[in-house]
């Protein structure tokens, strides 16, 4: 044979050789890697090629699927009051992906989790029959909270104390999900992400904000803690007007300086006596600030299993005498979520003991056979029940004697904390209007947070006892009345 041929046979041989061993590499070493990619369009078409699995509230389905006419997808998502439970489900969308519980539980929902598969599926290589979520909410708080918000923009959060539960996720405004399942929803999606996607921001879960006066029952948690403060009925001896500490500017209070100064720890949380909590976060010290806010929940991404992110924040750099003063009455650079300012109150309310908040129960496949259960929480002991038990003593008095009187439900102990929170640069933005509280009756218990970003009201009349504590008042009620 000709040199030149032998060599030219010899390269050819080599070449399909190589082209064999980097298609057995392909088939027998990244097969599933590419068959999982994100990117590969089959993995969509097979989400959508069967009815979805659902997430259920109070035994019923929320969500559904409906038959598509398209060559590619068999099916779209659908959902059942889509505005009102959107913080909990968020969308399954062929075109923009998937958010929150139907982004979490994504591969249970579509059939393509391996614990669904039975030994026939795994032979076949079939995509098994969809699971369900159940949730914990409530339709009664949830309805109460969303329909209270309407003409306000806000957001509210509850939850069982004793249970962990989350009882009730609502934000206003919502946007309906069902508007952007299909494969050609490009217009509807176009509307939702305008100003800044503001309807489809979590407010409840995802967006940390001045917590104002409600961080006070943090403040007076670590200062009965620490031995700071004995009796709720003693003098504080904290002068009222107050100077913050490290500076000359004196620090108001909305009751004025003669309610406020001396006044004893109940009077101060009653009246939310700014010199009072602000002398304390001083005396304590950044340290054993940061401490009692992190045993809360404080600079945790917190699972429900949708995770809160960013984190409710308390400073952990070092901060200046006057910044921790202003931690101490929710300011500086204090930030809490309504499902964290929730959790506190939960805390307090079930004697100090925070069970880890959850919105889902169980996770079931297509037989009902549990998957997951979230029956059980992780709980921690973040403060002595005597702190917990005098913190619902003062939280009662705001609510029979103070600002939280719109919260009172007949029948019911309710205890409570308003809060106004600044914001914007020289306080340019309408202020925050926080309402914590707790109620119970008939063995029953419940803890809510709510904030309002925006409403119609004049801004001198925005305060937390005014437009907060009525939508926390219909929230406890709709749950200690069921």
């Amino acid at each position: 044979m000709n040199k030149t041929i032998r060599r030219a046979s010899v390269f050819c041989l080599l070449l399909v050789l190589a082209l064999l061993v980097r298609v057995t590499w392909v088939q027998a070493y990244q097969g599933q890697a590419l068959a999982d990619n994100e990117n590969n369009r089959r993995n969509l078409i097979g989400q959508y090629e069967n009815p979805l699995g659902n997430i259920i509230v109070g035994g019923e389905a929320i969500t559904g699927s409906q038959k598509t006419d398209g060559k590619d997808f068999g099916y779209k998502r659908t959902y059942v009051d889509g505005p009102l439970y959107a913080p909990i489900t968020g969308y399954s969308s062929q075109a923009f992906g998937t958010s929150m519980l139907e982004g979490v539980y994504k591969k249970i929902l579509n059939g393509s989790d391996d614990r669904l598969k039975t030994v026939m599926d795994m032979l076949t290589n079939k995509r098994a029959s969809p699971g369900d979520v159940l949730t914990t909410i409530d339709k009664g708080v949830q309805k109460a909270a969303y329909d209270a918000l309407q003409g306000k923009q806000g957001s509210a959060v509850a939850i069982d104390p004793a249970t962990g539960e989350i009882l009730a996720i609502v934000n206003n405004p919502s946007f309906d999900p069902g508007t952007i399942t299909g494969a050609n929803d490009k217009d509807a999606w176009a509307k939702l992400i305008q100003d800044n996607g503001k309807a489809m921001e979590n407010v409840a879960l995802r967006k940390p904000q001045a917590p104002g006066s409600t961080f006070k029952l943090v403040t007076l948690a670590a200062a009965i803690e620490n031995g700071l403060v004995t009796n709720l009925d003693t003098p504080t001896g904290t002068p009222d007007p107050y100077t913050i500490p490290g500076t000359r500017t004196l620090l108001p209070s909305e009751a004025g300086s003669a309610a406020c100064n001396n006044a004893s720890p109940r009077t101060a949380l009653r009246l939310s006596c700014n010199n009072v909590f602000a002398e304390l976060a001083h005396k304590l010290g950044q340290d054993k600030m940061r401490a009692m806010a992190e045993k809360l929940g404080f600079n945790t991404e917190t699972a429900t299993p949708v995770t809160a992110r960013p984190a409710s924040k308390y400073p952990t750099k070092k901060m200046s005498v006057d910044q921790v003063a202003q931690t101490g009455i929710g300011q500086f650079d204090v930030q809490a979520t309504p499902l964290q300012m929730a959790m506190v109150t939960a805390a307090i309310e079930n004697g100090g003991k925070l069970v880890a908040p959850h919105s889902v129960s169980e996770v079931t496949d297509a037989n009902g056979n549990v998957l997951e259960s979230f029956k059980n929480p992780k709980s921690e002991q973040v403060m002595e029940a005597k702190t917990a038990s005098m913190l619902q003593d003062a939280m009662r008095t705001v609510a029979t004697e103070g600002g939280g009187k719109p919260a009172q439900v007949a029948g019911a102990e309710v205890g409570g904390k308003t809060g106004t929170a600044q914001r914007g640069v020289n306080n340019s933005l309408p202020p925050l209007a926080w309402f914590t509280s707790y109620g119970k009756a008939g063995g029953k218990q419940i803890a809510v947070a709510v904030v309002i970003e925006n409403s119609d009201t004049d801004r001198s009349e925005i305060g937390g006892g005014k437009l907060a504590a009525p939508i926390a008042q219909k929230m406890m009620a709709a749950w200690l009345k069921n």
